[in-house]
């Protein structure tokens, strides 16, 4: 395996540059005006949420979106407001993660087709949930922090519900006192369980199983999660990963995988679909590590890395020419304006 050498001021200067770029993607996400699929849920989220008492929010589903809603309308703000709250949040996160991984532009390449433009501008509510996960899975894998883990979890459900099935991953990629870790983030999970998922079940029940709900793309998304993680799984010895960090992406990617049969076992693939986004970390992880997986020089290692940066391209375009919802993206606008 290449490792090619990275002088420590560059690595320094790389890390301070992706601040502001990542201050670039908060602003280009957060000011985007009708853009996604869901917009106007969104503007009616604000609507509805802006006259209630503080005492309320506790009881409503997702309880930091509805504080975010909250504080933007008692400041004069509109949805705008809200969305670029939100955006901070992510990219806070994604900053987290990309910095983690040894070519952290690479990284940031790789998020931008799906998990930047898709889900952070479309999926308001889980791509906060997603940045704060990624934040997560930064503390369980770099860190070792089960505890750091279960609380940027804990919070990534308080904007979607649905990151409370995370939690559990911290007990089986422990490979250190299971036994105790395995008891307090099973009280954990229940305890989230109960708080933010429970009221909700019956609905979800409805919604993604009686009704059966379908989301077109589903596979080819499903797809994209499950190519890395079999590369992952094909070339473990090779992968430039952590001690640490080995035991969370196997596991992972095994998830990922299982995505794939649950496509047609499940009532409703939305349903799959929703639960594998929080898998989207796993491409930036295994696609970023590929130059230096299985180049043989410096040169091999530029010329792979380009290769994923096409691969991004020919993703993004894709999905904005053959999306059968992309043109709730087009034309792109800023509020301001």
């Amino acid at each position: 395996m290449f490792e090619q050498p990275r002088h420590k001021l560059a690595h320094h200067t790389e890390s301070w540059l992706l601040i502001p770029t990542m201050l670039l993607i908060g602003l280009f996400v957060g000011l985007r005006y009708e853009v996604g699929a869901d917009w106007s849920t969104y503007v009616l989220h604000f609507l509805l949420i802006s006259p209630i008492k503080l005492n309320e929010i506790p009881m409503m589903g997702d309880p930091g979106y509805v504080l975010f809603n909250w504080l933007a309308s008692r400041l004069g703000g509109d949805v705008w407001l809200v969305n670029l709250a939100c955006a901070a949040l992510f990219s806070w996160g994604l900053l987290a993660f990309v910095k983690a991984q040894p070519r952290p532009w690479l990284a940031l390449v790789i998020a931008v087709p799906y998990l930047i433009i898709v889900v952070a501008m479309g999926y308001t509510r889980q791509g906060v949930a997603i940045g704060l996960a990624m934040r997560g899975l930064v503390a369980l894998g770099g860190e070792r922090s089960n505890l750091r883990f279960v609380f940027w979890v804990l919070a990534a459900a308080t904007f979607h519900k649905s990151a409370v099935v995370l939690i559990p991953i911290s007990a089986l990629a422990e490979d250190r006192g299971r036994l105790w870790t395995a008891c307090w983030v099973g009280v954990a999970t229940i305890l989230g369980y109960f708080t933010l998922l429970g009221k909700s079940v019956d609905q979800l029940m409805y919604t993604y199983v009686q009704r059966g709900y379908d989301s077109d793309g589903a596979f080819i998304r499903v797809a994209m999660n499950a190519l890395p993680a079999l590369l992952l799984l094909l070339f473990w010895q090779k992968f430039n990963l952590r001690a640490e960090e080995k035991r969370l992406w196997f596991i992972l990617a095994l998830l990922a995988l299982a995505t794939v049969p649950a496509l047609y076992l499940s009532p409703s693939t939305t349903a799959v679909d929703r639960v594998g986004l929080y898998l989207l970390p796993l491409q930036l992880v295994v696609l970023s590590r590929v130059p230096d997986t299985f180049a043989w020089s410096e040169g091999a290692a530029r010329f792979l890395g380009l290769l994923v940066v096409i691969y991004s391209a020919v993703v993004q375009f894709a999905w904005l020419n053959y999306s059968s919802h992309a043109d709730a993206w087009l034309p792109y606008q800023i509020s301001p304006l």
